[in-house]
């Protein structure tokens, strides 16, 4: 906290002495003119310079006795630098400039013969160039034109991307070759970067941000990671059947590929199954060095998001907001999806007014509007001031048995009894919501009463689950159900919520090479009678730590707490608000060998919920009074597993 209130206080004060200088040195007329408060695209894109350098990142990953060079296509105006004036950058570092393409289109980077850029994926560059910024697209070590091997958000890959904040702050050497060359300079920018970029990318900006590099003004993390290991499991219980190692195959270059088993092998030792915490996933989280974040945030997620879930800017969120980082965020109702694809209009504008002022530093207002955009509906947004906003509590709802087995009530006041269910891994949370109000053996379901008030969770839930197992291992699966007629973006289909149209919108300038039209999509929806909104999974013998996994002892109780995705979302009047706690999700991989029985114990087990309004709004919502809300429980003072690197959970 101490170092972002010098930093702010030393940007106001320049930001005075530039205002004061302006005053005393321009002429009258100059200095009575209004300041501006967007730039325009008065910069021709057709004669923008292209070049391509190669930055020296100082590491020797893949062993050849050579420093590193990562390759960085730059695309800028040329009229600034005649003129003597500097621009600042728009950075987007990338593994998937040749492999695999960006944006809804999968375009990659293509070149001419003397090997400079001549399309640029997605509309950044046709858009900002001519409003007087360069854009420059990195190849992550061991990608498309760049040495080194690919190490999945490593020391590697992040220094590989530093290097070139560096660079263009005078602090790196850069070539005009991969091998050899002519050192090059960036004397055209005044060092002034932002980066940006959907999943990959944007978990890149995130771990760059996190070294605390000067002259990295802002980051636009989009549907990003935080924490390399919450990408691959939760709290020990595996997402993904590959890792890390099979994901730096899928991206690395040939040359790469020939040259860099040793790391792969690095990272497939470095991530066991077990779902253990281990050094290697300590050095991929982000999340541990928010303190050393300079660079304003405004994060972009998807609220279904199931590819890179939601936890992840959830608790960078959080963090961010405990070292005073300066933030802003959008939260959509699609999957793993860029806004360009789900609110253009709104996000170029958006967007660009954000990169105006944060690298331009234009008064346009925009650090003093809402916070936070969330889609309610599909292509309806509202804002919040804060997020989560004023006014939200860590409200502990408990489940108590009902009148059929498996189908119990939700509640402000503690209950004791049990629920016994049995693992099926042939089933998930879509199942298990379907059958809510059915006994049936593979879940226990809680539910409300119809609610008589619109009732609104704004951050990270945790369900705390007390369970006896009958087997040596067992997964728990924890969910948030809103039971109610929806229309929702369907974001289980394909395009996760958004479907692609055959119509075009041009956003910036083009050239033969490098087209700014894109696709139009619109939003694909679904009508559904109930709306899983948040999750979370874990694996019970991680019950104490990531550290380590044990074995559990068939007969004996054990308490562990779930960390949910993090979402914004209103349960509206009439509808319930239900929690569902099963075994192995079936979209979960390598589910426990054995089918365990688990016996719930009620008293142990409630779910912490941010409700804005707290219990008192839940009482209402419920019963219409707040006259007799209950004492605190047990549960308000149980506290998540311990996380390496991470502060415990409030």
């Amino acid at each position: 906290m101490p170092t972002r209130t010098r930093f702010t206080i030393w940007r106001t004060l320049a930001t005075a002495v530039v205002a004061i200088l302006t005053a005393l040195f321009l002429t009258p007329a100059a200095a009575h003119a209004a300041p501006p408060r967007e730039s325009r695209p008065v910069y021709s894109y057709a004669d923008a310079v292209r070049e391509s350098v190669w930055v020296d990142t100082g590491l020797d990953g893949d062993g050849d006795g050579r420093s590193d060079r990562v390759a960085a296509d730059i695309v800028r105006p040329a009229e600034p630098a005649r003129q003597g004036r500097k621009v600042p950058v728009i950075m987007d570092a990338s593994p998937y400039y040749s492999c695999c393409g960006r944006g809804n289109e999968s375009q990659r980077k293509t070149y001419d013969a003397s090997g400079h850029v001549v399309q640029m994926p997605l509309f950044y560059d046709n858009y900002f160039v001519p409003r007087g910024y360069a854009f420059v697209g990195v190849d992550l070590t061991g990608t498309n034109r760049s040495d080194g091997c690919v190490d999945v958000g490593g020391r590697s890959e992040i220094r590989s991307a530093k290097a070139v904040v560096d660079w263009l702050n005078g602090r790196a050497r850069a070539y005009t070759a991969r091998t050899g060359g002519t050192p090059v300079t960036a004397g055209w920018t005044n060092g002034r970067t932002g980066m940006i970029g959907k999943s990959w990318d944007g978990t890149i900006a995130n771990g760059v941000a996190a070294t605390g590099v000067r002259g990295l003004r802002t980051i636009v993390p989009i549907s990003a990671i935080s924490s390399w290991y919450d990408y691959y499991f939760a709290q020990g219980a595996p997402l993904y059947d590959g890792g890390p190692d099979e994901l730096a195959g899928y991206v690395e270059s040939d040359g790469a590929r020939a040259h860099c088993a040793a790391v792969r092998k690095r990272l497939a030792d470095g991530s066991p199954r077990s779902g253990d915490w281990t050094p290697l996933w300590t050095e991929r989280d982000y999340v541990k060095d928010a303190a050393k974040v300079r660079a304003s945030v405004f994060v972009v997620h998807g609220m279904q998001d199931l590819n890179v879930r939601t936890k992840n800017f959830g608790q960078w969120w959080d963090a961010l907001a405990r070292h005073g980082v300066a933030r802003k965020i959008w939260l959509s109702q699609t999957g793993h999806v860029d806004p360009f694809d789900y609110r253009r209009g709104a996000w170029v504008d958006t967007l660009h007014r954000w990169f105006d002022h944060e690298l331009l530093g234009y008064d346009n207002g925009i650090d003093r509007e809402p916070t936070a955009d969330i889609e309610r509906h599909p292509d309806h947004w509202v804002t919040s001031a804060a997020w989560p906003p004023h006014g939200t509590r860590a409200t502990v709802l408990h489940p108590a048995s009902g009148t059929r087995a498996g189908v119990g009530t939700l509640g402000l006041r503690p209950a004791g009894g049990t629920e016994t269910l049995t693992d099926d891994p042939k089933l998930g949370e879509t199942d298990w919501a379907a059958r809510l109000t059915t006994s049936t053996p593979e879940k226990a379901g809680f539910l409300t009463a119809p609610l008589t008030r619109d009732l609104r969770l704004s951050g990270s839930s945790r369900v705390t689950v007390t369970a006896t197992p009958s087997t040596a291992s067992a997964h728990l699966t924890a969910v948030l159900v809103d039971v109610g007629p929806d229309t929702i973006r369907d974001y289980a289909d394909g395009g996760e919520g958004i479907t692609t149209l055959t119509g075009r919108t041009c956003w910036g300038e083009s050239t033969a090479g490098d087209s700014a039209c894109f696709k139009e999509t619109g939003a694909r929806t679904a009508a559904v009678d109930h709306t899983v909104f948040s999750r979370g999974w874990g694996d019970l013998g991680h019950y104490a730590s990531l550290h380590e996994g044990v074995p559990l002892t068939p007969g004996k109780a054990y308490t562990m707490t779930l960390d949910l995705a993090a979402t914004d979302h209103v349960v509206p009047r009439g509808h319930r608000l239900a929690l569902i706690v099963a075994g192995t999700d079936k979209d979960l991989i390598d589910p426990p060998s054995t089918r365990p029985t688990l016996r719930l114990s009620l008293a142990g087990t409630g779910a912490r919920l941010p409700l804005v309004g707290g219990a008192a709004a839940f009482a209402r919502a419920t019963s219409g009074s707040t006259s007799t809300l209950p004492a605190p429980s047990v549960l308000d003072g149980l506290r998540a597993l311990h996380i390496p690197g991470r502060l415990p959970a409030a």
